[in-house]
């Protein structure tokens, strides 16, 4: 096989979907690791940490058309909190799940048509978007991307984009709403929604591209080797600057080479070195496919440590898509809209919890990759999901449905129902789980101004 291909050739940072050249960082073995010298004054060298504990990643689920909230909310608060018709897949994994209640997207609720819209565009960046349909869209930067900037080169990807359902960000899809508002969740600024992958091959070839599913185990433990033989360059080289650096320089070069032998350690026992992506998908074109193999995707980027921010969309704003796969007919949007139907209503309780029983099989998959420091990639991440809306026929930007999941490395005390009261900012939410994942983030969005304990 072809090692320069492996590596990819030249280092590159993958950026918004561009590669571009980075300056003083070797990628090992895909963007897995990262190596670059501490800030030493003595020599004007940039910071480039090395840290030795797991990473805290982030996940951001979008659903569409809101929840059946009578069969959603719990009636206790705490831990033990009762299971609800539609959260019953989630049993197996509800201490690792906290459901909070009163958190609101005041930047979603004007008094104008559109919801469905303006709640999606708002999702993640809790701004207004500007009711336009044309090129003078405006909404704001979302907090996985204000996220993926503060930890832009730890990994090969800054973020993923994903999503089950595809279409174009232009035209008019809800009520004079940008179609872009309706189909993206992740923005780079104000006008610049990030466009999301749909399929599951091109998006395997994305993330491993060069993978030869043909690697013998020989081949295997040479990658292995190969990246320890870096980490031992990387240590030869700074021991040969100590003598050129003053006292305090030599302090942290000290605890420079110490992360790069932790590193060491734990590539040896974590098997990051061998890290494989099994077999690329075929093309796929029934959706309940499409949305277990981008899972899977999600999972397996996360375990490679090709990307710590990930968002998915199960379908887009105000979705009309038919669930007859599970005996459910009609669209989506329609069946949200309904006027206390118990038809309607019978059949959002269907569509809700084969969309918790996904969650479910997100978390199971999490919760089975065995991390370094002993706990899972379920432990080290915080798993983010909710909806544009809240009750389908209110079209509510308050009470939204939100589940937690996740540990986050130990910034959440999971497993609980939190009630908090009337329109707590979901913005503080957000700056909760981006201090989780090792990013400042003073106030967010319209209204967010201090992190939501988590603990």
């Amino acid at each position: 096989m072809s090692w320069h291909k492996w590596f990819g050739g030249r280092s590159t940072v993958a950026r918004r979907g561009r590669a571009l050249p980075t300056s003083r960082r070797a990628f090992l073995g895909g963007g897995a690791a990262v190596i670059g010298l501490p800030f030493l004054e003595s020599l004007g060298a940039p910071a480039y940490a090395v840290g030795a504990t797991d990473p805290v990643r982030l996940l951001f689920w979008y659903l569409p058309c809101g929840i059946r909230m009578e069969h959603w909310r719990p009636e206790q608060t705490g831990r033990n909190y009762d299971l609800q018709r539609i959260l019953q897949p989630i049993a197996p994994h509800q201490a690792k799940v906290s459901l909070f209640t009163g958190l609101a997207n005041r930047a979603a609720s004007v008094p104008v048509a559109g919801d469905h819209a303006r709640g999606t565009g708002s999702f993640l960046t809790c701004m207004e978007c500007r009711l336009t349909d044309g090129e003078d869209i405006q909404n704001g930067t979302s907090i996985d991307q204000v996220v993926a900037s503060g930890l832009s080169g730890s990994t090969l990807f800054s973020s993923l984009e994903l999503g089950a359902e595809g279409g174009l960000p232009i035209g008019n899809c809800d009520s004079g709403y940008s179609c872009a508002y309706s189909r993206n969740i992740s923005w780079a600024d104000e006008d610049s929604p990030l466009p999301k992958s749909v399929d599951p091959g091109l998006v395997f070839d994305r993330l491993f591209a060069g993978f030869d599913d043909t690697m013998t185990q020989e081949d295997i433990d040479r990658r292995l080797r190969w990246r320890t033989s870096v980490l031992d360059h990387a240590l030869a080289d700074a021991q040969s600057l100590e003598q050129r650096l003053s006292t305090s320089d030599r302090l942290k070069l000290d605890e420079y080479m110490s992360g790069i032998r932790d590193l060491e350690t734990r590539l040896q026992q974590s098997g990051q070195g061998q890290c494989l992506p099994g077999t690329r998908p075929e093309d796929i074109y029934d959706y309940a496919d499409v949305v277990r193999t981008m899972t899977d995707l999600q999972v397996k980027a996360l375990e490679c440590d090709l990307t710590r921010v990930v968002t998915f969309m199960m379908e887009n704003g105000g979705s009309y898509r038919s669930f007859d796969f599970i005996g459910v007919t009609g669209a989506h949007h329609e069946l949200s809209h309904h006027q206390d139907d118990p038809v309607k209503l019978e059949a959002l309780s269907e569509i809700n919890t084969w969309e918790m029983e996904q969650f479910a099989y997100l978390l199971q998959q999490m919760d089975a990759v065995q991390e370094a420091n002993g706990s899972t990639l379920l432990d080290n991440s915080l798993v983010f999901l909710s909806s544009e809306i809240s009750d389908g026929d209110w079209h509510n930007h308050d009470d939204l449905p939100v589940l937690l999941a996740g540990a986050g490395g130990g910034a959440h005390d999971a497993g609980r129902h939190v009630d908090l009261g009337e329109e707590t900012p979901i913005a503080d939410l957000y700056i909760a789980m981006a201090a989780a994942a090792g990013v400042s983030v003073a106030s967010f969005g319209q209204d967010g101004t201090q992190p939501l304990p988590l603990r």
